[in-house]
């Protein structure tokens, strides 16, 4: 593995060499170049330019999200992120439980597993049991913009930053007044969407308050989906220095399971709803800035797993129930104590867990309940993260963080890596970073397999990267070669030391792979770009495709807003045992005319080639899709 290293950082310096050699023979590229000033957090806890950070950061911004024109901010991700992978089952809706969609993969790894981190405003989501993220809740028409980190987070995020980070940024509008936004449509399977939301700021006050409904009947029988739900937001700026905001916001949906086509399954139901709550305070100095956020996330599930009538079952006398909470405080500052240097320093405390059981519902056993857990756990952490300019075109950074959980024990988290910043826009980067998850209350007490003896799972990254941006002619490609060497994946198992099943520490991870991506903005008007990820597992996981290609263009000019993109992927895994792999193009487009100042009419079609493809093994995806309605802003 080392040589494989040592060619690919002689393949990248020859690259920059070329490059450099190239730009210098064109005039175009002259020392008023200069690269696209943009700012992320979540890289950093605080704002900061990405060229800095020796990680992997992508960013999707609001004019990208209300492009798409998706109520579902994944898709998206799936889209335009190079190594970024969501399953899907269906027009609209994930759902949860067996059969469910909306697992989110980053070089292989699956975030229904817990190994990939979603963050709303820094702040994380996921089910306090089950541990995994809930994809019906991350929805377009609250974010701003979303930030993805594609590998290991955990010296800043901790348990389940593993593979990578997803932030959503909520939106808050910088410039005095009142602005609203109405999105609705209609489309094919009685599919609605229906969004309103409105910002308001005055002076130092800023508001965001919104609400959503969509519903389809899906492409399938018993394959129903509903979902309402709304956020508030506000925010005070006491002065230059300090400012606070709070933040609140729930969704209830209501999802149809129908089993696979082979076995279809009746009365597969699921009522859940979700919701989260934070409290912020920052401040920003000139050599010193930091907060301290409070958040609370609580869900509610009600699940009939239905029962199978090709094989004489009958319906189930039970319904499995739980409650689920996660709270935390986390606390940051950082600090420059002289020119070209910062650290950071920070403490996180978690509490997640719940309680879930069977409840009865038979004349028989009407009332009547049974446990299956009742538990929470604790996860303490400190860290420190240093970041260092060597003149104007190295920046050297490193941190670790000590994380201890109240079952598993302590965690020590390092990470490490150089940026170069060269001429003409050029960056090099690279990097080598510890991930980790630690087990989750299902996997320890619920269900015959579970094993309170589990040790938390971790994995090292190595990448280096080499980027250009040319804002003389709107030109921006990259390129990163990653490899990942994980251990202690928990698997089920046969039990050793008896009978029967148990989850065990006995998984690894050998993924290694490139990501590619190029955007062009050929004139005001029109645009293109592209992306593309390549990724080789010696241990495969369904739901990683090998290759993943998209191409897209644009066109903006006067009333008109039209895009296109097609995305071909190949060899993904739907199945492992037995091997069962899927290769499908999908060709999908969006269109607007501004009809009036204020009101916009938009039309997008999905699968247009009417491919036949699975996603989820016996699960076929829809055909062709289209749907039109309004935008009205005021």
């Amino acid at each position: 593995m080392s040589k494989k290293f040592v060619l690919l950082f002689s393949l990248l310096g020859w690259l920059s060499g070329y490059t450099v050699k190239a730009a210098e023979k064109d005039s175009i590229y002259s020392k008023q170049d200069k690269v696209l000033e943009e700012v992320v957090v979540t890289g950093a806890r605080s704002q900061i330019d990405p060229r800095h950070l020796s990680q992997t950061i992508s960013i999707v911004d609001k004019v990208k999200i209300e492009d798409g024109m998706s109520n579902s901010l994944l898709p998206l991700l799936s889209e335009q992120i190079p190594g970024v992978f969501v399953t899907s089952r269906g027009v609209m809706g994930y759902g949860v439980s067996t059969g469910a969609a909306g697992g989110i993969s980053v070089r292989g790894l699956a975030g229904g597993s817990g190994r990939m981190l979603v963050l709303i405003d820094g702040h994380p989501q996921y089910a306090g049991i089950f541990g995994h993220p809930i994809a019906d809740i991350y929805q377009s028409y609250w974010a701003e913009r979303v930030e993805i980190i594609r590998g290991p987070a955990s010296v800043l995020y901790g348990s389940n930053a593993m593979g990578g980070v997803i932030n959503i940024v909520t939106k808050k509008h910088k410039k005095d007044g009142v602005y609203g936004h109405v999105h609705a449509g209609y489309g094919m399977y009685n599919t609605v969407e229906a969004e309103a939301s409105t910002e308001i700021r005055h002076g130092k006050w800023w508001s965001a308050v919104g609400a959503s409904y969509n519903r389809t009947d899906g492409h399938r029988a018993n394959m129903e989906f509903e979902q309402y739900g709304g956020y508030a937001r506000t925010g005070y700026q006491f002065d230059q220095h300090w400012n606070m905001h709070l933040d609140v916001n729930a969704t209830h949906f209501n999802a149809s399971y129908p089993g696979t086509v082979d076995v279809p399954l009746e009365d597969g139901d699921q009522e859940i709803t979700r919701g989260m709550a934070s409290l912020g305070v920052d401040n920003h100095y000139a050599y010193t800035s930091g907060g301290m956020s409070l958040f609370y996330n609580w869900g509610k599930h009600y699940i009939n797993d239905g029962y199978i009538p090709s094989q004489n079952e009958q319906p189930l006398d039970s319904r499995f129930n739980s409650f689920d909470d996660m709270m935390g405080i986390s606390v940051y500052q950082t600090a420059n104590f002289f020119i070209g240097n910062r650290i950071t320093a920070g403490f996180d405390w978690f509490r997640y867990g719940g309680k879930a059981w069977n409840s009865y519902v038979s004349e028989e056993k009407q009332g009547e309940k049974t446990e299956l857990v009742n538990k929470h756990e604790n996860e303490w952490a400190g860290y420190v993260e240093m970041r260092q300019e060597i003149g104007r075109w190295l920046t050297v950074n490193a941190g670790v963080r000590a994380d201890y959980h109240s079952r598993v024990g302590l965690e020590w988290i390092p990470q490490g890596g150089v940026a170069a910043h060269l001429n003409h826009g050029i960056e090099l980067k690279a990097s080598a970073s510890k991930g980790f998850r630690y087990p989750v209350l299902r996997e320890m007490y619920m269900f015959p397999p579970q094993n309170p003896d589990l040790k938390a799972e971790s994995m090292w990254n190595y990448e280096i990267a080499y980027s250009q941006h040319l804002t003389g002619i709107g030109l921006h490609y990259g390129i990163n070669l990653f490899y990942i060497d994980g251990k202690n994946l928990i698997m089920t198992l046969p039990n050793p030391n008896g009978s029967g099943m148990l989850n065990q520490n006995s998984g690894k991870i050998d993924n290694a792979g490139c990501e590619a991506e190029v955007r062009y903005h050929i004139n005001k008007a029109w645009s293109v770009e592209g992306n593309y990820s390549y990724l080789h597992m010696k241990y495969p996981v369904i739901s990683a495709p090998e290759h993943k290609l998209y191409v897209g263009g644009g066109y903006k000019q006067g009333r008109w807003n039209v895009s296109t993109g097609v995305q071909y992927v190949n060899g993904l895994y739907i199945s492992t045992e037995p091997v069962k792999k899927e290769s499908f193009v999908l060709w999908n487009a969006r269109a607007s005319f501004r009809a009036l100042e204020w009101l916009e009419l938009w039309l997008k079609g999905d699968n247009l080639l009417c491919w036949k493809y699975e996603i989820l093994d016996s699960y076929p995806m829809p055909l062709a899709t289209v749907m039109g309605g309004v935008n009205i802003r005021f």
